[in-house]
């Protein structure tokens, strides 16, 4: 579903991502775990446009985004959720997901969007600067999947929130996928979050991939060796 091939990103004269080569399989989910400042949020931009590679490929489902523009990779089917969630404060909770209707042909909010998030419903008509930290998340999620994506892309979805809320969400995901059967890339420093939803574990060091398992055969240990500072 998405091929991403000797991608490079810099900022300035600093190489941030070192030519890395993965691909995400139809209705799987990946993660992909690292300490902070080890590149996950550089990557997650590079796969949306925001920033720019200096050298390598994106592909989604056989289509070369690679030239393309955030809102271009959008139409064509990626879908993203970023760091801090970025909803609009001063926004009623539909008019936010409204926001991401602007490249669907159908302007109305789909039915399973306020199924899968009920908290949503309930609370429409309330400012999202009002909302919990967990519910900004919700929200934020909903407005990416308005958009029908392909392809769903999460930065640090759990920073920031409860372990209740977090188990929440972790199990919306899990029904997002069955219910849509979309792809999904996550980047992620909670480990328990991350065994509850993804198929492929894979390991960030200073902007290139240095492990990856599948979830059955992961090592916890092992993982919280690379997560510690």
């Amino acid at each position: 579903m998405l091929e991403v091939k000797e991608l490079k990103v810099s900022y300035g004269q600093s190489e941030v991502i070192g030519s890395l080569d993965f691909t995400l399989e139809k209705n799987e989910t990946l993660a992909i775990m690292g300490r902070n400042g080890m590149g996950k949020t550089t990557l997650m931009k590079a796969l949306m446009g925001i920033l720019r590679s200096r050298k390598g490929s994106v592909k989604l489902a056989g289509k070369d985004l690679t030239a393309m523009e955030s809102y271009q990779r959008v139409a064509a089917g990626l879908a993203y959720v970023p760091q801090g969630r970025m909803i609009f404060g001063t926004m009623t909770v539909e008019e936010n997901i409204r926001t991401g209707l602007e490249t669907a042909a159908d302007k109305r909010i789909p039915d399973d969007i306020y199924s899968l998030f009920p908290v949503l419903h309930d609370m429409r008509k309330r400012k999202g600067g009002n909302l919990s930290g967990g519910q900004q998340q919700q929200l934020a999620i909903a407005r990416a999947l308005v958009s029908n994506p392909k392809v769903l892309i999460l930065d640090e979805p759990t920073e920031g929130i409860q372990p209740s809320v977090i188990k929440d969400i972790a199990k919306v995901l899990n029904e997002i996928r069955k219910m849509r059967e979309i792809s999904i890339i996550v980047s992620e420093q909670v480990l328990s979050f991350t065994l509850a939803i993804a198929d492929r574990l894979m390991v960030i060091d200073k902007g290139r991939f240095i492990h990856e398992n599948r979830r059955a055969d992961v090592d916890a240990a092992r993982i919280r060796q690379y997560l510690a500072v």
